[in-house]
């Protein structure tokens, strides 16, 4: 009987020294503290320009990492923004070294690809690059250099045109308008145009310099083509209005890469959630404030897509609006 009560009891002190560990693993997985607890973090964030999508992006990056422990009293953000001058952009970057950050965070890839160029001593992870690789970004995806990781948004051209057949079936020349000093536009306009040369489409293409040129360029492509499509690009982005206004003047509709461009009244597009890209660029800056080396934590291509689709840009163009869950009907 002792003997039985002894093994009882053993195993109920084992129970327990399971259980407190159990617990304290479990502590670990939640805790959520910096990892210099007594450090104050400055962070550098990059951009080409402002506008609705960069905005969403940033601050989703912001409000993740203050979920992740790092309040107001233990990171501080910084905001370089070169209202779309490339100049600028420069300037800013070539400052960095000089401002003892400890993480700097650019947003796309113009404003990646100047800030990894600087060959900073200090993490860069990225938000929303289009291709990180061929833009000279990363050599690998799985194992990144350049002291640089971050969320890539893969633009699913397939599914833009895919999308636009069911809307606007009779559409047939797509004009393809985007700013040729973007890689993020330029490569996103060569997988658009391999798209429609293999699937029967005809298209006219126009490049642009600066905002300044986007007006005159969508009046022109609107006169000549069925609907006008917009890759993943800043500068056309900050004038998107005035390429709406061309479009909807000859009834044709607009097709774009993000759903800020539908929100200025672009008809549709296929896209990543900006919300998403920021959060998870959020989780892997932490991951790297906690220790791990930058080329320790791969770089991310997002994968989820969005259907967003403007009610009110339909309605003008005539044009009926599917049904269904996948589907996201703003206006």
């Amino acid at each position: 009987m002792k003997k039985a009560l002894s093994i009882v009891l053993a195993l109920v002190v084992l129970l327990g020294v399971f259980t407190a560990c159990g617990k304290v693993a479990d502590q670990g997985a939640a805790d959520t503290s910096p990892r210099d607890t007594d450090k104050v973090y400055k962070v550098a964030v990059v951009q080409l320009a402002d506008n609705g999508a960069f905005t969403e992006m940033r601050e989703a990056f912001i409000q993740r990492m203050r979920e992740l422990g790092y309040d107001e009293a233990k990171m501080m953000f910084e905001i370089l923004n070169a209202q779309g001058d490339q100049s600028n952009l420069q300037t800013i970057c070539a400052g960095l070294k000089d401002g003892n950050y400890d993480l700097v965070v650019p947003i796309v890839t113009p404003a990646t690809a100047a800030v990894v160029n600087q060959e900073l001593n200090v993490p860069v992870v990225f938000i929303s690059v289009t291709n990180p690789v061929a833009s000279g970004i990363l050599t690998t995806m799985e194992a990144p250099d350049k002291n640089a990781t971050g969320t890539s948004n893969i633009v699913p051209v397939d599914r833009i045109f895919t999308l636009a057949k069911e809307l606007t079936p009779n559409v047939k020349n797509i004009g393809i308008l985007y700013c040729s000093g973007e890689q993020n536009a330029v490569q996103t306009a060569e997988k658009a145009k391999a798209y429609l040369s293999e699937n029967g489409y005809t298209y006219k293409e126009v490049t642009v310099a600066n905002s300044s040129e986007v007006a005159q360029a969508a009046q022109s492509l609107a006169g000549e083509v069925d609907a006008i499509y917009v890759p993943i690009d800043s500068t056309v982005q900050t004038a998107m209005t005035e390429v709406v206004k061309a479009a909807t003047d000859k009834k044709i509709p607009v097709y774009g890469s993000d759903p800020v461009m539908v929100k200025s009244g672009a008809l549709a597009c296929v896209s990543c959630s900006n919300t998403q890209l920021g959060q998870k660029s959020a989780e892997m800056a932490d991951e790297i404030l906690r220790g791990k080396k930058v080329s320790e934590v791969p770089a991310v291509a997002m994968e989820e897509f969005q259907y967003v689709i403007n009610k009110a840009t339909a309605d003008t163009l005539g044009i009926s609006v599917p049904s269904g869950d996948n589907y996201i009907v703003m206006g």
